[in-house]
């Protein structure tokens, strides 16, 4: 009778080899990973200013955080710069994606809106450049930002954003709010779109909170319930320090279980007369 061999069965020492090499191949991907992550984690942030422009009366402090979806990174940004005139400008954006290209793309919104905003005063105008500038260089990638600019003479605040979240103002006679500002579409999407400004003056001491929606939005909270968060808490420390307040805000981002990077820039002013009329 011929009788069919029984298969060959793999040995402890084969299954063992096996799971080492399968093993160590996991961790060569991992490593590449890692290291893709890393040099998008330190790329952004040395693209990110090392200091923000302050004044007397005027206090800022900003914030980034990377959170990670399995071993991406986001491309949320923050800048403040002082312009010729002596205004100081500030703004806030997120780019589309996780990856590299994303924290590259971030690098090229920061030059190119500085280059407008020395020449052109309005903010409006700044981010209506800058767009155009964006789509020129023909990336598939959009973003959104927001834009400020403060006179320190007048204490007036005129601010522009594309298709960004709004901003969070409270003052230290417990007034507060989100600003519903009209905006424009995010950047890289239409040329000549139009971009308004609006224009409010920081006469009474609080804050003015420039965010990307990472801090107030995931899968454990809504946008609505996270902007509304902020506002409270905002509301309750408006004479705190803004390094500590900014620092505040941030921690409730770890609330909103989100899986995006978030930025958080914070303007803390003091009270000032009224510009005489």
């Amino acid at each position: 009778m011929n009788r069919r061999r029984p298969p060959h069965s793999a040995s402890s020492e084969e299954l063992l080899t096996t799971l080492q090499h399968l093993t160590s191949r996991a961790r060569r991907e991992v490593e590449r990973h890692q290291a893709r992550t890393e040099l998008a984690e330190v790329s952004q942030r040395e693209m990110l200013p090392s200091s923000l422009p302050a004044l007397p009366g005027l206090q800022t402090a900003a914030r980034y955080t990377p959170a990670r979806s399995g071993l991406d990174i986001g491309g949320d940004w923050y800048d403040g710069f002082r312009l010729p005139d002596g205004s100081l400008a500030f703004a806030i954006g997120d780019v589309q994606g996780h990856d590299v290209e994303a924290a590259a793309f971030m690098g090229q919104i920061r030059i190119a809106m500085r280059a407008p905003a020395v020449t052109a005063a309005d903010p409006g105008e700044v981010v209506r450049r800058t767009n155009e500038l964006l789509l020129s260089v023909d990336s598939d990638l959009l973003a959104t930002c927001a834009f400020v600019r403060l006179d320190p003479l007048t204490r007036e605040l005129q601010s522009a954003r594309a298709g960004h979240v709004a901003a969070v103002w409270a003052t230290a006679n417990g007034l507060s709010g989100t600003t519903e500002d009209e905006g424009g579409l995010p950047l890289g999407i239409q040329s000549g779109e139009e971009y308004p400004v609006t224009t409010r003056h920081l006469t009474t001491a609080g804050a003015f909170v420039l965010l990307t929606d990472g801090v107030i939005e995931g899968p454990s909270y809504s946008i609505d319930d996270g902007m509304d968060a902020v506002v409270r808490l905002v509301r309750s420390r408006v004479g705190d320090d803004a390094g500590e307040l900014a620092d505040a805000i941030l921690r409730t981002a770890e609330r909103t279980g989100h899986q995006d990077d978030a930025a958080v820039l914070v303007l803390r002013h003091e009270e000032f007369p009224a510009a005489p009329g």
